[in-house]
């Protein structure tokens, strides 16, 4: 049985599920009850809970909570494995992306891969952006990613902001 709760942050609640395995899921939006699941998913969730914190805090760049992949295709799973490698403060394009499991040309796909992304934040799908410096959506509220993506400094200093 998996462990569940909603934790607040500053870009909104997110209710994280864990399993024995590790996080499960981390979506927007709360009012999910929490429920306590396994000893081993306790921890879990307890691990995650903590690394989300300690990263809104900005005392964390990075993460090593166990990650418990739902299924998904195999392309969806190489975008995302891809996605963990780029770094805190950084972006990738949607293309570039797409160039970087193989299969240039399908930025599209890419994009339908960070809408399904089923691990906020810890996968961190905002620092997907489009060409041309243009954010884009993330969540249904572009200010979660300019929120994220400032917190990182990517939009810090840089001059001219890219568009939402």
């Amino acid at each position: 049985m998996s462990a569940l709760t909603t934790i607040a942050t500053p870009i909104g609640p997110l209710t994280l599920e864990a399993t024995d395995s590790g996080v499960r899921s981390i979506t927007f939006g709360g009012g999910r009850r929490g429920r306590s699941g396994s000893p081993a998913a306790a921890r879990q969730l307890a691990l995650a809970e903590r690394e989300l914190r300690e990263y809104f805090a900005g005392q964390r760049s990075s993460f090593a909570v166990p990650l418990d992949w739902p299924a998904m295709t195999s392309f969806r799973r190489a975008v995302l494995d891809e996605l963990v490698s780029v770094p805190f403060g950084e972006v990738v394009t949607y293309g570039e992306l797409a160039s970087r499991v193989g299969r240039p040309g399908a930025a599209r796909a890419v994009g339908s891969a960070m809408a399904a992304n089923p691990l906020a934040v810890v996968v961190p799908c905002h620092r997907v952006i489009r060409s041309g410096g243009v954010l884009g959506n993330y969540a249904n509220d572009p200010r979660k990613k300019v929120w994220l993506l400032s917190h990182e400094g990517y939009l810090q200093g840089s001059g001219s902001s890219p568009q939402a």
